[in-house]
């Protein structure tokens, strides 16, 4: 197994460390996983037992200027890691300004993705900052839980509303209720919902639009459906907020798919990045 890989462009490296950070916002470990064409961050929490599952997915080549793996077999080309997010986080942090950054898997005391970070320096002697982060391998046979999650046989797919309006709504909500109901229709129209026994509150967005997801077939339940009606899911608004407060993808688009009274699933899509959600709903 082996892996070395290579980051000269600042703006990449900056992209890349938002999306590092993000993921440190949502858990304290997380898989990493490296074919030969794309790197993935996955959460695999189970749903049903109450967990929220993360998949994100970036193009190696929108990043990467040197990206080389050798996997497991020739027959099963990729590596998963589990890693803490915040260490890798935590590393780069300190190349912010490097003329590159080099990340490769070794092996020292364990194994480790060794971050090495050559600074901008005054003299003709270069300055390189390594930073060892301890990794555990995933063996094969335990893959199968970290594979792309299916697209839930949704109800209502709709587009969120603007992400800092979203945020300042559900942080508001938070002082009020531990639990939010979010509800849409293929109207357009999206409420948030808080109701305890002494007040109810309510917030309205409407025109937000309905992706066209055309003969999906994850579609099929919302094909049939009327417009008008609402499908709906109450969360944990920690785990909602959580989401929203870390994100810094900055997407270009933003959608939200109800599978109704079970699970939300929350896709952002920025150019090279897709960053897909489930939180899944309490009775």
């Amino acid at each position: 197994m082996k892996f070395r890989s290579k980051m000269i462009d600042v703006g990449c490296l900056n992209h890349f460390t938002r999306v590092v950070n993000t993921i440190t916002k949502l858990n304290k470990t997380c898989v990493l996983r490296l074919t030969p064409d794309n790197l993935y961050f996955v959460l695999s929490g189970k749903v049903a037992n109450g967990g929220v599952s993360m998949w994100c997915e970036l193009l190696q080549v929108n990043f990467f200027d040197e990206y080389q793996i050798e996997g497991v077999s020739p027959d099963a080309n990729e590596i998963c890691l589990e890693v803490a997010p915040e260490n890798l986080s935590r590393a780069l942090k300190t190349a912010q300004n490097a003329k590159s950054v080099k990340i490769k898997l070794t092996k020292k005391h364990c194994p480790c993705l060794t971050l090495a970070a050559e600074l901008p320096s005054l003299s003709s002697v270069s300055r390189v900052v390594t930073h060892d982060i301890p990794v555990d391998v995933i063996p094969r046979r335990l893959w199968h839980d970290y594979k792309e999650p299916s697209m839930p046989d949704f109800d209502v797919s709709i587009y969120l509303p603007p992400l800092k309006t979203m945020k300042n709504v559900v942080d508001r909500m938070k002082n009020l209720s531990n639990f939010l109901v979010i509800e849409a229709n293929l109207s357009g129209e999206m409420n948030l919902k808080i109701e305890t026994d002494l007040v109810s509150v309510t917030t309205h967005f409407k025109d937000l639009g309905n992706p066209p997801w055309g003969d999906d077939a994850s579609q099929s339940r919302s094909q049939s459906r009327d417009p008008a009606a609402m499908a709906h899911a109450r969360l944990d608004i920690k785990k909602l907020l959580q989401f929203l407060m870390g994100q810094q993808v900055n997407p270009s688009k933003a959608m939200c798919n109800i599978v109704h009274k079970r699970i939300v699933h929350l896709i952002f899509l920025h150019e090279d990045v897709s960053l897909q959600y489930f939180i899944p709903a309490v009775a």
